[in-house]
């Protein structure tokens, strides 16, 4: 374990020997509320649940785990999406769409 850093919590490092080692869904090093990413978003993504089929590929590949399954549906936690579009190149029907983020 690392030596706390002004004030923050250590975080536990996990390494994988292989890749197939790796879990089949997101994961985050540290605890959702030392993560919160939300702030350095200049667009944001948002879900059109009429159009999504719940395959939930949107949440399997957000590096931010802020995609989550709220009864068998995708909602996005804004205060962890960063904006990176990973969620917008990976579902399959185009359920999810970009808006610029307002200041």
């Amino acid at each position: 374990m690392k030596k706390p850093v002004s004030g923050k919590k250590s975080i536990k490092q996990i390494k994988f020997k292989k890749a197939g080692d790796m879990p089949p869904v997101a994961i985050s090093l540290a605890s959702m509320l030392y993560n919160k990413t939300g702030k350095w978003r200049s667009i944001r993504p948002v879900i059109d649940l009429n159009k999504c089929t719940s395959c939930m590929l949107c949440w399997k590949f957000c590096p931010d785990v802020a995609i989550k399954n709220i009864d068998g549906k995708p909602y996005i936690d804004l205060d962890y999406c960063k904006g990176c579009a990973i969620c917008i190149e990976e579902c399959p029907v185009k359920a999810v769409r970009v808006e610029e983020e307002k200041k």
